[in-house]
């Protein structure tokens, strides 16, 4: 078993007409062992940007500790708020520093940027960035997901439609996967 299997996850973010959704599952397991239920996976860095991290545990909450420092850093610099395509270049490059003894995560980043255009992009655990227009997935149930976001979206979706697609992409997908599930969390903004 890898790694990134140990705790187990589901992630996924999709876009729609100016919105985007993120959605992960709850469960924290040791392998096949439950833990708990309500483990958080997506994390909000400000109103239009958040991060979804799939992966070891430990290194979860160690990565987006050293992420929020960064990004309070950038706004005290700055004095504004990070652009989500400047926020997964910092992951990337964080990510990067470290590729001899990596943080085992899988980033997935969703944000909104200028005039409200919807940005996802998702990452392996040295930061090589796969961008997308319709939909990104990580963890250990992101084969299934692949398939039920294949099957589901559809381009330019409102927000209602969005959250429903989500939802239902992440139900199918967990059921096929015994290291994820317990139900799940869907951000939408």
């Amino acid at each position: 078993m890898s790694i990134f299997e140990y705790n187990g996850s589901a992630l996924v973010a999709m876009v729609g007409k100016n919105c985007f959704a993120v959605a992960s599952d709850r469960r924290l397991g040791v392998q096949l062992q439950t833990v708990a239920t309500d483990f958080q996976r997506v994390f909000k860095i400000h109103e239009k940007l958040y991060i979804g991290l799939a992966g070891l545990a430990t290194d979860v909450q160690t990565l987006y500790q050293r992420l929020v420092f960064r990004h309070k850093l950038y706004q005290l610099q700055e004095e504004r708020d990070m652009k989500p395509e400047t926020f997964a270049s910092l992951v990337s490059h964080i990510l990067y520093e470290k590729r001899f003894g990596p943080y085992f995560c899988q980033p997935v980043i969703a944000g909104l940027g200028d005039d409200d255009k919807p940005f996802i992009c998702t990452m392996d655990s040295i930061g090589a960035k796969e961008l997308a227009k319709d939909f990104v997935v990580a963890g250990t149930a992101s084969e299934s997901l692949y398939g039920a976001c294949e099957s589901m979206y559809k381009p330019d979706m409102e927000p209602d439609e969005l959250f429903e697609t989500v939802s239902q992409a992440l139900q199918a997908s967990v059921d096929r996967d015994c290291l994820s599930g317990w139900g799940g969390h869907v951000f939408l903004v």
